[in-house]
């Protein structure tokens, strides 16, 4: 008897340590991670006499969460091809612009408007995505290159904000149900069909084949240039969302307003807080959303304590890095028990 408990007793943990594991997957971590940094930004908020999760407070996360979150819901797409997307900062002013100027303070052309920044933003998505699978260009210089041509266009045509966004198309960045904007209702809506499109249809689930190996994924017959245009199609289709929100915001268009936040830098490390691999194939639009959450609350918290602005980044780039040596530490275990296996 003693023989045999001494057999069993040891699987005992090393069953139940996997099982421990898959609930604490990338996703759930984050979602702990941001209910964490609510907490603590709270009591520090707090000590300040001050209350971080009132109608104000959470108003204000949610407005700084909105055009980030859309940004980096199509920065998703490409980053789980195994590409990126470098150009969406200024690709957000230039729709922003098309979308100002041609409205021109004319309610009638609202529909005009949104729908030829879209297009154009659509055509920049394209450009990226044929520039990396038709020339080959590392996505990284690729993208560069992009975003330095709409840096030159912007600069040579624009010194400042310009059109003039219609009164009626302002209630999209202003009007609110309660403390949640409807921007924010937008920016969950574009997350749910991208989840939707990610994980319930043939093409999400090539996008998932491409990044996790290109090669095996053109042998088995997936059009894998396809693929990776068409997620750069999409990201920069989120960015001109982006772009046309911020213009409802501002009421002009405005040719820095992607650049000024940070937006391609702020998307990309969004998307790798959510647990999304740089290298492509695993992660996911609702990791993502998690990322750009504990973004806004830091940048709230921030304001709330009057942080000195060096410092704020100097902590976003602790909190960045620090995730990733997480999630990189989990591959390896992972990978370690499969050998084990």
């Amino acid at each position: 008897m003693s023989i045999l408990q001494e057999n069993v007793s040891p699987a005992r943990p090393t069953t139940a340590r996997p099982a421990v594991r898959r609930r604490f997957t990338p996703v759930v971590i984050v979602y702990l991670a941001l209910v964490a940094l609510l907490v603590v930004g709270s009591v520090l908020v707090g000590l300040r006499g001050e209350v971080l999760l009132d109608q104000a407070g959470i108003l204000n996360i949610l407005t700084r969460a909105t055009a980030l979150g859309v940004v980096a819901v199509g920065q998703t797409m490409v980053i789980l091809t195994g590409s990126l997307d470098l150009s969406v900062a200024y690709l957000i002013g230039l729709t922003s612009l098309i979308a100002a100027e041609t409205m021109a303070g004319r309610e009638g052309m609202i529909l005009p408007g949104v729908l030829l920044a879209l297009a154009v933003a659509a055509g920049v998505g394209l450009v990226n995505g044929l520039v990396i699978t038709v020339l080959k260009a590392n996505a990284f210089i690729a993208t560069l290159g992009v975003a330095l041509i709409l840096r030159g266009y912007l600069e040579h045509n624009y010194t400042g904000p310009a059109g003039d966004v219609p009164r009626g198309f302002q209630h999209l960045g202003y009007d609110r149900i309660g403390p949640v904007p409807v921007a924010a209702l937008l920016m969950l809506a574009v997350a749910v069909l991208s989840w939707w499109y990610l994980t319930r249809t043939r093409p999400g689930y090539h996008i998932y084949a491409v990044g996790g190996d290109i090669e095996v994924a053109r042998l088995s017959g997936v059009p894998t240039r396809r693929v990776v245009v068409t997620a750069h199609v999409l990201c920069s289709v989120a960015a001109g969302l982006a772009g046309i929100y911020l213009a409802s915001r501002l009421g002009s268009g405005a040719p820095y307003v992607g650049t000024d936040a940070g937006y391609d830098l702020e998307s990309i490390a969004a998307v790798v807080l959510g647990g999304t691999l740089l290298a492509g194939g695993r992660g996911g639009v609702v990791g993502t959303l998690g990322g750009v959450l504990i973004l806004a609350t830091l940048d709230t918290i921030f304001d709330d304590l009057e942080v000195d602005p060096f410092f704020k980044d100097v902590v976003r780039g602790v909190v960045l890095v620090t995730a990733v040596a997480l999630y990189a530490h989990r591959m390896m275990a992972d990978r370690a028990r499969g050998r084990l296996a």
